[in-house]
């Protein structure tokens, strides 16, 4: 419902500044309060940045999947990055295979604090942006990702097929989104 939006939205604010006062002159990273919704093979923005503004062009920012831990059955494959920006560049042997290609930062708008994530062929699940170096107390915010199904159906009396996307989220009530396509 647009007001829970609203409300949750007023606190999320209310306790960003808080937090802001709590550790002046601190930096913090900065996630997304509510979920990302998307649809089956939908390219998202993961949000994450920097407040107040702050260029991290020359630290490491890293971005994971906190839940997904790496295959224990292959030694080598240790790798437990969704994507990894090192040394003013991305490191793509550090990343997951699946999120090979799929991934990338705003390179441009990170002298302003911006990390946020461009994910191509989007999975459903929790992701953490991370700068370890980072001189903060908060070095880390999570954002959740939702994926819908994707259920189609044919008319039958004519030949038009329509497409709903079910989406369901269970945190921190009980939601159910209907897209039409």
């Amino acid at each position: 419902p647009k007001s829970f939006c609203s409300i949750t939205q007023i606190v999320w604010l209310v306790f960003i500044e808080l937090i802001s006062h709590m550790f002046p002159g601190e930096v913090l990273v900065i996630g997304s309060n509510l979920p990302i919704i998307a649809a089956p093979g939908d390219d998202v923005i993961l949000p994450c940045h920097l407040e107040p503004m702050f260029n991290v062009q020359g630290l490491t920012v890293e971005w994971s999947k906190p839940d997904m831990k790496p295959d224990p059955s292959d030694r080598l494959s240790r790798v437990e990055y969704v994507h990894l920006y090192r040394d003013r560049k991305e490191v793509p042997d550090m990343k997951m295979a699946s999120y090979f290609r799929r991934t990338e930062l705003f390179m441009d708008d990170m002298k302003h604090g911006n990390i946020s994530l461009n994910v191509s062929e989007v999975d459903n699940g929790r992701y953490r942006c991370f700068i370890p170096k980072l001189q903060s107390t908060v070095k880390a915010a999570v954002v959740e990702l939702v994926v819908g199904e994707k259920i189609c159906f044919v008319d039958v009396c004519g030949s038009k097929q329509f497409c709903v996307f079910f989406l369901y989220h269970y945190k921190p009530s009980v939601s159910f989104y209907l897209i039409f396509s």
